[in-house]
C-alpha cells in the first residue's frame, strides 16, 4: 500500500468514526476543491461556472451535465492539456494497452456505448487510491469462516468478464496485475465468449476464493452450479453491472453458499458506493456525491423513488464529473440501516432510460419499470437469462436463455402468462409478445442489458 493510500484509508477511518456530520463536512470541502480546481484547469467548466459564486460547496447550485455534453467538448473538459480524444482514441484502438498507464500516469476505460454515447474516461491516480482506501468499508460482511475459506483458496480472485476492451473491469484488472506483479498470481479473467462448459471446467480447476462480474453470467454459472456442473466454494461473490434484487442475491448466496457484496458504481465515480448484509448500498459521501432527483433535477424525498440520480466525483481531477446524470433510478432509505454503517443508504431500480412505454387505447402512454419485469423473471423457473426487447410501440420481443435440461415449450408458456398478466395490470394488454429464435445478446462491454426500449436501438 503506497503512502497516499494509507493516508486517504487513516481519512476515511477518521470519517466513519466521527459519523455522518464529519463526513457532510469532508464532503463539501472536498467539493468545493473540486469545483476551484475544474474552474481553474477546464476551459469547459470555466465557461459552465462563470456565474456562480467563487466558492461553491453546494452541489444543487452546479448546471447538470451528462455523457453526451461532456463527449461533445472533451477537449476543453479535461484539465490536463496533454489529454486530446485524439490521442484517447488511438490508445484505446490498441488492444495491447489495455490497463497500461496513459501519459504514464492515467487509466484509460471505455464503456460500450449501449445508451448510445460511447464514453472515453481518463482515471487519475487520485481515483485509483481511493477504492484501495475505502477497501475497510465492506471487510465487515466476512465473518472468521468466510475468512478462512479464503484463505483456505489461497486468496485467488476470478474475474469472469468481456475477453477484450478497454472496458473498466478488464483495465482496472490489467492495471492491478502490472502494478503488483506478486499479487496479480491470485487474479485470473475468465472470458466470458468461450463456450460455458469451457468456462465451467476453466473455473472448477481454478477454484477461486472470490467469484466477481456481470450480475446476468453470475447468475447463469449459479445455475451451473446448482446442476453440478460447476463445484467450486468461493466466500464471497461480487455482482456487478446490472440493478441486483432481493430474489437473484438469494439465488446467488445459496448456490454458492457464500457472501454476496454487491456494489453500485459506474466507471465515471468506481467507488459509488459499498454493500451491506440488508442489501442497501451505502454511498461513499466523503469521496462522492449521490442526489436522487425527478425530471426537472429536484430532489426527490427519502423513500421514494427517483427519476435518474445526480453523481459528482470528489476524486478525479484529470476529467471532472461535477453533476453528473447517471440515469439510474434510485432510492434513498429515510431511516438509518440497521447494519449500522452511518453512509447514506440508497437501492437502484434501473436506469430511467430502460423504461418501457407504450401507447393506450385512449391516445396516453403508459411506461413499466424495468424491475418489474425483473422481479416476475428472476423468479420464473428454468430462466437463466432473459432480453426484452421493443420492437414497435406495442410490440416486445422475448429473448430467453433457459436451464439445461428445462422444457423450453412450458418455460416460455410461463414467461408469457407472468409477461401478459403484467402488461394487462398496466393497461396494455394490447402489446404483442414474440418468442425469439436467438438467445440474448451480449453488448460489446460484456453486460447484457436485459431490456431493450424502442428508443435505444
Amino acid at each position: 500500500m503506497t503512502e497516499s493510500v494509507r493516508r486517504l484509508a487513516r481519512d476515511a477511518r477518521r470519517d466513519m468514526r466521527q459519523g455522518a456530520e464529519a463526513i457532510a463536512r469532508r464532503q463539501r470541502a472536498r467539493l468545493a476543491e473540486m469545483v476551484a480546481y475544474a474552474r481553474a484547469n477546464s476551459p469547459y467548466y470555466r465557461e459552465l461556472y462563470r456565474d456562480l459564486p467563487d466558492k461553491v460547496d453546494d452541489p444543487a447550485l452546479l448546471p447538470v451535465t451528462d455523457k453526451k455534453t461532456l463527449m461533445g467538448h472533451f477537449d476543453d473538459w479535461v484539465t490536463d492539456r496533454q489529454v486530446t480524444r485524439e490521442r484517447v482514441e488511438a490508445f484505446v484502438a490498441d488492444p495491447d494497452l489495455v490497463g497500461a498507464p496513459f501519459l504514464d500516469r492515467y487509466l484509460v476505460a471505455t464503456t460500450s456505448g449501449t445508451s448510445g454515447v460511447r464514453g472515453l474516461f481518463v482515471l487519475d491516480e487520485r481515483n485509483l487510491a481511493v477504492p484501495n482506501a475505502l477497501g475497510s468499508r465492506s471487510r465487515g460482511l466476512l465473518g472468521v469462516r468466510d475468512l478462512g475459506r479464503m484463505f483456505a483458496h489461497g486468496g485467488r480472485i476470478a474475474v469472469v468478464s468481456a475477453p477484450t476492451g478497454h472496458f473498466y473491469t478488464i483495465a482496472s484488472t490489467e492495471r492491478f496485475r502490472r502494478d503488483s506483479p506478486r499479487l496479480s498470481r491470485i487474479m485470473r479473467v475468465f472470458p466470458t465468449d468461450q463456450p460455458l462448459p469451457a468456462l465451467v471446467d476453466e473455473l472448477n480447476r481454478y477454484n477461486p476464493a472470490s467469484l466477481a462480474g456481470f450480475l446476468s453470467m453470475l447468475t447463469q454459472l449459479a445455475g451451473e452450479q446448482e446442476a453440478g456442473r460447476l463445484r467450486i466454494r468461493p466466500a464471497l461473490i461480487i455482482p456487478g453491472g446490472e440493478t441486483l434484487t432481493a430474489d437473484i442475491r438469494e439465488r446467488l448466496a445459496t448456490a454458492f453458499h457464500a457472501k454476496v457484496n454487491a456494489a453500485y458504481a459506474a466507471t465515471e465515480c468506481g467507488f459509488l458506493s459499498v454493500g451491506c448484509a440488508h442489501g442497501w448500498y451505502h454511498v461513499n459521501s466523503d469521496w462522492a456525491v449521490a442526489e436522487p432527483v425527478d425530471a426537472d433535477y429536484r430532489p426527490v424525498p427519502p423513500g421514494q423513488p427517483s427519476h435518474t440520480v445526480l453523481i459528482s466525483n470528489l476524486a478525479n481531477r484529470v476529467q471532472p464529473f461535477l453533476r453528473y446524470d447517471l440515469g439510474d433510478s434510485v432510492l434513498l432509505r429515510p431511516d438509518p440501516c440497521p447494519c449500522g454503517n452511518p453512509l447514506p443508504a440508497i437501492r437502484v431500480a434501473g436506469r430511467a432510460a430502460d423504461m418501457l412505454t407504450f401507447p393506450t387505447d385512449r391516445g396516453e402512454h403508459v411506461s413499466i419499470s424495468p424491475m418489474l419485469f425483473g422481479t416476475l423473471l428472476d423468479r420464473t423457473p428454468g430462466i437463466d437469462r432473459f432480453q426484452l426487447v421493443q420492437t414497435s410501440p406495442s410490440a416486445l420481443r422475448v429473448r430467453l436463455q433457459t436451464r439445461q435440461g428445462t422444457d423450453t415449450d412450458r418455460v416460455w408458456q410461463a414467461v408469457r402468462d407472468e409477461i401478459t398478466r403484467l402488461l394487462t395490470e398496466h393497461k396494455a394488454d394490447h402489446v404483442t409478445l414474440e418468442r425469439a429464435d436467438e438467445p440474448p445478446q451480449q453488448s460489446p462491454g460484456g453486460k447484457f442489458r436485459r431490456i431493450i426500449p424502442l428508443s435505444a436501438q
